[in-house]
């Protein structure tokens, strides 16, 4: 195993859309969310195990998070996480990842993925990382893995790649916000677009050296605490000036500015579960096309429906179609799929009316 591959899993975000199970104290990827036994961070964790070395991959969350990692990855000691006293996107926790690598191994190659991502052919998944840091060890470059479309989504960001590119890895023309639905049919028209998953690769000199030059300011704070880094004086200086970073993504600090980018199309099938019904999509279905996890069903004219309760609570159903139906201890949620976006404002409501303790 190369002792130059890193990786930083992203941990730190809320997952309001999967409501009411992923909440602010214990957010979707600390969740069985498939029904497999492995909570989607477990899955994760294994899935770069097995190409990076346990050591190497760090974890970057939210410190009130820091007690959920330890105890469901019992091989990541403590300095493994990377703790961000403040939420400030993607853009800083990638720099003090990077920086803090960078102190340990000058030659490091780091792949950013998210924790909570669903990936069927791990296999593939560890190539097509592998062939990204070959390119990324010939020069600086940043690449990132690219979905084929399967449909014009208007959920995620796109990638447009010169077509003059032959196989492989192609060149970046530029990345796209997420478009309206004419916009994305057209994009999948054309042919030369994918969808963005938010997973990327490059030394860490090429990225330290892309925020010094497209965020100075960014990478003016983060870089006065080297000599802080990796040791007992991490704490305090991160404490006192994380919380200055300004808020942004690392696509609009980074990679829509910068002119070498690379894009490899996946070639292992992907859902960034994001929503109970791309959740329901990568389920086994029953015989009325119900996904069931954890439930024992009792269906009458019951069909299409996303089912979740406590380990075999027996849920009967009758006259739903194509519904959420999610039972967790004191809520109960009974919501349409095809209105699945407004959970989040429901949630709003929920806390608004009933207070936080339900979020």
């Amino acid at each position: 195993m190369n002792n130059n591959y890193y990786a930083v899993l992203m941990a730190g975000g809320v997952g309001s859309r999967f409501w009411p199970i992923s909440t602010t104290e214990n957010p979707k990827q600390f969740h069985d969310m498939l029904g497999t036994g492995d909570t989607l961070i477990q899955k994760t964790f294994k899935r770069l195990q097995k190409f990076v070395p346990t050591a190497n991959i760090l974890i970057l969350t939210n410190e009130r998070y820091n007690d959920l990692v330890l105890e469901q990855l019992p091989l990541v000691k403590q300095e493994q996480v990377v703790l961000e006293p403040a939420m400030r996107n993607t853009a800083p926790c990638i720099l003090y990842a990077a920086l803090k690598i960078q102190k340990m191994n000058p030659n490091g190659l780091m792949i950013v993925a998210p924790s909570d991502h669903w990936i069927e052919d791990e296999e593939a998944f560890a190539k097509d990382v592998t062939t990204c840091f070959k390119k990324c060890e010939e020069g600086d470059v940043l690449c990132t893995l690219g979905i084929q479309p399967t449909f014009p989504n208007t959920g995620f960001g796109y990638i447009e790649f010169e077509k003059s590119e032959a196989k492989g890895l192609k060149k970046v023309h530029q990345f796209r916000e997420k478009p309206d639905y004419e916009t994305a049919k057209e994009f999948l028209a054309q042919g030369n677009f994918l969808w963005n998953a938010g997973i990327f690769m490059w030394s860490v000199k090429t990225i330290v050296n892309a925020f010094k030059n497209f965020q100075p300011t960014q990478y003016s704070l983060f870089e006065s605490g080297i000599s802080c880094y990796n040791n007992t004086d991490e704490k305090e200086f991160i404490q006192e000036n994380y919380p200055k970073a300004e808020n942004i993504s690392i696509d609009y600090a980074i990679l829509e500015r910068s002119k070498s980018i690379f894009v490899l199309p996946a070639t292992f099938d992907w859902n960034d579960l994001g929503t109970w019904g791309s959740l329901y999509d990568k389920l086994d279905k029953d015989t009325d096309n119900n996904a069931v996890v954890g439930s024992k069903v009792i269906s009458q004219d019951a069909h299409g429906n996303m089912i979740r309760s406590p380990k075999d609570k027996i849920v009967v159903v009758d006259g739903l179609e194509d519904y959420i139906i999610v039972d967790k201890e004191e809520v109960l949620l009974i919501y349409p799929k095809s209105k699945e976006q407004d959970i989040k404002q429901v949630l709003t409501k929920v806390k608004s009316t009933f207070g936080d303790k339900y979020a």
